[in-house]
């Protein structure tokens, strides 16, 4: 990508900005200063147009000026076409410019490919588990959510988020709702690691919640779930 056509791509993305979106917006990401207010959709149909030429120019030419840019990249990670290696090789240099939750979900939930070599991304992922990093931490957990609950996984994704030791509330968070996402898949087993399980009150009471919230659980397990809320 030349310097002419990232420059032209900028204006773009400017030009797609919607003011009153950008207030909507402001207010889930509080803490983000750089926002410009282009809504997701048009994110990702800019990244499908990238993936069909020189995405890899783009994501060696592309900067983080705004958090709408930084949310393309996670989204054209998401698009390309690439082997494992060079997924997770691209991954470990993009996840350190997560600083949000909604630029860590989006990204995550794009990235489907990994469906297809879970082993090797249950290994590239075990050291965000543990990092300092809030956010590091958040990708991972989101990841597992996202890629992860199946049966072969599922019982190994319970036990690392009761292992998690991070008091950042969004990692909290990522847990709970996580959580009520395994027990919408898996609800007998995730009931029982509900009966027996490590998770602080916080976390705990939030995954409950969320599963309350759930339009995907049955009026019967909301009451049988309120009664287990930890008071």
């Amino acid at each position: 990508m030349t310097p002419q056509d990232y420059e032209a791509l900028q204006a773009r993305i400017r030009s797609l900005a919607d003011p009153a979106y950008q207030a909507f917006q402001q207010k889930l990401v509080p803490d983000v200063t750089n926002l410009l207010g282009v809504r997701v959709p048009a994110l990702r149909q800019l990244a499908r147009e990238l993936v069909r030429g020189d995405w890899r120019g783009y994501l060696e030419a592309a900067r983080h000026d705004t958090y709408e840019e930084t949310m393309l990249q996670g989204l054209v990670l998401g698009c390309a076409r690439m082997e494992p290696d060079e997924l997770f090789a691209r991954l470990a240099a993009f996840v350190p410019h997560i600083d949000n939750w909604a630029v860590c979900d989006v990204t995550c939930g794009g990235l489907r490919a990994v469906g297809k070599c879970r082993e090797q991304a249950a290994g590239f992922l075990t050291p965000y588990l543990s990092a300092p990093r809030e956010f590091d931490v958040r990708f991972g957990v989101v990841m597992l959510m996202d890629h992860f609950l199946v049966e072969e996984y599922i019982d190994r994704v319970l036990a690392v988020w009761d292992g998690l030791a991070h008091e950042g509330y969004y990692c909290k968070m990522g847990v709970a709702w996580g959580v009520a996402t395994a027990y919408a898949k898996f609800p007998e087993r995730t009931h029982a690691f509900l009966l027996e399980n490590h998770l602080d009150d916080f976390t705990y009471n939030k995954a409950i919640q969320k599963m309350i919230e759930s339009c995907r659980i049955s009026s019967d397990e909301k009451a049988r779930l309120r009664a287990m809320k930890r008071r």
